[in-house]
């Protein structure tokens, strides 16, 4: 609910790639930490985090390296794995549909003396396996490729990518960003091949400023800040220790709701996906292969007409909540290299809507936003020249 008591409305939050709202289990288990806890920092609360996020990831707790969020986690694998390896190479690639904190910090490499790629899509979406192998050098020290895209949900083959960096380019270590396959999508480092994942808690119901690096092998890693032994030295300074509380609990919750999730978002993509397909023009972003369904929390709609954002903004209104976009996009007017990089023009990009949802997403909250936004695009439509 927002507002006063006298304007309060129903909300209708369907921006759940962005950010989810903190579970019931995460806010008790973090609870005496924010109230009543304030001992040693590094105790025994951190441990058992790190324990949990390993186990369902797959790693070892001792190559769990705790960090802010996804993007802290992204940043200091791109940058502190290419660095501590600029001696083989410094050739490094990434993917096409990368988060921001990936390409960035690759781009920043650039300035000192990297040699950085990007990957293509092939015509269906999916990613192009076979520009990605040309691409591979023997002086490859780092591939960069995200597991499922938060903009329209596609899953990348993760597994595949890493078999053939271990034929082509022996020396290259293969970072995931893993934040938006977290709670729906069965995995673990063993099973993808990745040198490195990256999760973060706020995309599963825990709270913000808390994520996790997890490696598979004692890999080198340059930190990007100093001054303490936290991390073993990756990543210094006094752990939050309440958000560590949350991120354990949520990891935990991810794995166990991991199929009750899937189930809820497919029905209310089903829900959503139908009231859609009255509007004239709608087109739905679903690319990939035969062989790899979207993520079932995603539903990306092209809209012809106004801008997403004019329609986002009305709908903000009404009560209901999306995003124009990547909510890491959303500032200014940037379009999204991950549209971009699907084939669509820039005024095209400009329309794209995307609906998010998580175990919490309720079918009647689906169809009365159906009905609302149907609603607002008849009125946006009949005014429009």
């Amino acid at each position: 609910m927002i507002g006063s008591p006298e304007t309060r409305m129903q909300t209708i939050y369907l921006d759940n790639a962005a950010t989810t709202p903190l579970s019931p289990e995460v806010r008790e288990a973090m609870r005496p930490w924010l109230e009543t806890e304030f001992g040693n920092p590094s105790s025994r609360h951190p441990l058992g985090a790190r324990a949990t996020w390993s186990r369902a990831l797959g790693a070892e707790p001792r190559r769990t390296i705790l960090t802010s969020g996804g993007t802290e986690a992204n940043n200091l694998a791109v940058l502190g794995l290419a660095r501590a390896r600029r001696r083989r190479g410094r050739h490094v690639l990434i993917g096409p549909t990368e988060h921001p904190s990936v390409r960035d910090s690759a781009h920043a490499l650039r300035e000192e003396g990297f040699e950085v790629e990007e990957g293509r899509l092939a015509g269906d979406g999916s990613l192009d396996l076979d520009d990605f192998a040309e691409r591979l050098r023997p002086d490859t020290v780092l591939a960069a490729q995200m597991l499922a895209n938060n903009e329209f949900g596609t899953v990348y083959p993760i597994a595949e990518l890493g078999r053939m960096l271990r034929a082509r380019a022996q020396q290259a270590l293969l970072h995931v960003d893993a934040v938006q396959g977290l709670g729906k999508l069965d995995f673990t480092l063993g099973e993808l091949g990745a040198s490195s994942l990256s999760v973060s808690a706020h995309k599963v119901h825990g709270p913000k400023g808390g994520g996790a690096l997890v490696l598979s092998d004692d890999h080198e890693l340059r930190p990007l800040a100093f001054g303490g032994g936290q991390e073993r030295g990756a990543r210094p300074g006094t752990e939050n220790v309440a958000a560590i509380a949350g991120l354990g609990c949520a990891a935990e919750q991810a794995v166990a709701t991991r199929e009750a999730t899937r189930e809820a978002s497919s029905r209310a993509r089903e829900i959503l996906r139908r009231g859609l397909s009255q509007l004239p023009g709608a087109r739905f972003l679903e690319p990939g292969s035969e062989a790899s369904a979207p993520l079932p929390n995603i539903l990306s709609v092209y809209l012809p007409g106004v801008p997403a954002e004019v329609r986002m903004h009305h709908l903000e209104a009404r009560g209901v909540f999306t995003s124009a976009g990547s909510a890491c996009h959303s500032r200014e007017l940037e379009i999204s290299p991950a549209l971009l990089a699907l084939g669509l023009g820039a005024e095209e990009a400009r329309r794209v809507l995307r609906f998010s949802f998580s175990r919490y997403t309720e079918g009647t909250e689906l169809e009365e936003a159906v009905a609302i936004l149907l609603e607002v695009c008849r009125e946006l439509d009949s005014v429009r020249p």
